[in-house]
C-alpha cells in the first residue's frame, strides 16, 4: 500500500468515530397549551401544521410540539403554561384567550403566538397592532364584534322571534361578559327579550336545554367559546332535537348539524398562527410581526337542519350565504 493511501485511511479512521459520536442539533420545541382536547380541534390542528409546513417545518421531522391539553378544565391552564416554560420551548402557541393570558403571565422572554377573538390592544396583550412590542403577536379573528350581526341574522331567519335564549360559559368570564353586553345592546335595538343561561360542561349544557324546553324560547344564541366548540355536536343535536333555531359563531357548528353560523374561519386563523410560529423559529421577533386581523366572514346555513326544524330560509338570506349545507 502506498504511503499516501495509508495516511488517508488512517486519517479517515481517526475522524470517523468523532463524526459518528457527534450529537445532531436538537429540533426546536413548540409549546402548545389549550383549554380543550385534541379530538375537538382536529381541523384546527391540521391547519396549524399546514401553516408550519408553509414555512418549512414539519412536526416530527424538523420541529417538535409539546401539547398540554386542559380537557375543558380552565383552572388547569395556569399550571400547564409554566410547565412549557420550564421545558424551555422555543415558542408558545396560545390559540385561545385563556391560554394567551396564562402564557403571558408565565414568561416575558419566550415568544408567544396567539389567536384571540378579542381586541388584543384593549386586552393589553400588545402595544399596537402594527408594532406589538414585547414577546407576543398573533391573529385577531374577531368574534364579539360580530355579536350584533349574528343576532340580526337569527331574527331574519326567525322573523317572529320575540324571546331569545343566550348560552355563555361562565368559567370564561371575560368572554361571557362581552357576549352578554353585546347581545343585550343588539336585542334592545331590534326589540328582542333576552334570557341568559350558563353552561361550562356537557352536563350543564343538558341542563340548559332542559330549561329551554320548559321556557320555550323562540331562538337560541350560542356564545363563541372554546368549550362550546368542543361540544358542538352535542349543542347541534340538542337544538335540533328540541326544535330550537340556533345561531353559532363558527362554521364547525353548522358542519356538525347546527342551523346557522356567522363568523371568521378559525381554522384559517390557526393556519396563520402556524405561519407566524415558523417565522419566529427562523429568527423573526414577535415585536416586529404585526398582528393579523381576519377580514373574511362566513355565513353558513345548514339547509337540511332548517327543513328538519320546519323553517323556510328566506331567499335573500340564502343568496348572501357563503355556503349552504345540503
Amino acid at each position: 500500500m502506498r504511503r499516501r493511501e495509508f495516511m488517508t485511511l488512517v486519517g479517515g479512521a481517526a475522524v470517523w468515530p468523532l463524526a459518528a459520536g457527534a450529537q445532531q442539533p436538537a429540533m426546536p420545541l413548540i409549546g402548545f397549551p389549550h383549554p380543550t382536547s385534541p379530538d375537538a380541534n382536529v381541523d384546527r390542528l391540521r391547519a396549524f401544521r399546514q401553516g408550519l409546513k408553509d414555512t418549512g417545518y414539519v412536526e416530527g421531522e424538523n420541529v417538535a410540539i409539546e401539547y398540554r391539553w386542559a380537557e375543558g378544565q380552565f383552572d388547569r391552564l395556569p399550571v400547564l403554561a409554566p410547565e412549557l416554560v420550564r421545558r424551555q420551548v422555543a415558542v408558545i402557541v396560545a390559540a385561545t384567550l385563556s391560554a394567551t393570558v396564562v402564557a403571558k403571565a408565565a414568561t416575558t422572554v419566550i415568544p408567544i403566538v396567539f389567536a384571540v377573538a378579542e381586541d388584543p390592544v384593549a386586552l393589553g396583550l400588545v402595544a399596537s397592532l402594527p408594532r406589538p412590542g414585547g414577546n407576543l403577536t398573533g391573529i385577531n379573528y374577531f368574534n364579539y364584534e360580530l355579536v350584533a350581526k349574528r343576532l340580526e341574522l337569527l331574527r331574519e331567519l326567525v322573523p317572529g322571534a320575540a324571546n331569545v335564549a343566550v348560552l355563555v360559559n361562565p368559567t370564561n368570564a371575560g368572554s361571557a361578559e362581552i357576549t352578554v353586553k353585546g347581545v343585550d345592546a343588539a336585542a334592545r335595538a331590534i326589540g328582542l327579550q333576552v334570557r341568559v343561561l350558563n353552561a361550562s360542561t356537557g352536563h350543564e349544557i343538558d341542563a340548559a336545554f332542559a330549561t329551554f324546553v320548559r321556557e320555550r324560547p323562540d331562538a337560541l344564541f350560542v356564545g363563541g367559546d372554546t368549550v362550546f366548540a368542543s361540544r358542538r355536536v352535542q349543542l347541534a343535536h340538542l337544538a335540533t332535537r328540541h326544535a330550537i333555531p340556533a345561531i353559532y359563531a363558527q362554521r364547525e357548528y353548522t358542519e356538525a348539524g347546527g342551523l346557522m353560523s356567522y363568523g371568521t374561519n378559525v381554522a384559517d386563523a390557526y393556519r396563520q398562527v402556524g405561519v407566524y410560529t415558523g417565522r419566529i423559529l427562523k429568527g423573526a421577533k414577535p415585536a416586529d410581526l404585526p398582528v393579523v386581523q381576519s377580514t373574511k366572514f362566513e355565513l353558513v346555513i345548514n339547509a337540511q337542519t332548517a327543513r328538519t326544524l320546519g323553517l323556510t330560509v328566506p331567499p335573500a338570506l340564502l343568496a348572501r350565504a357563503d355556503e349552504v349545507i345540503e
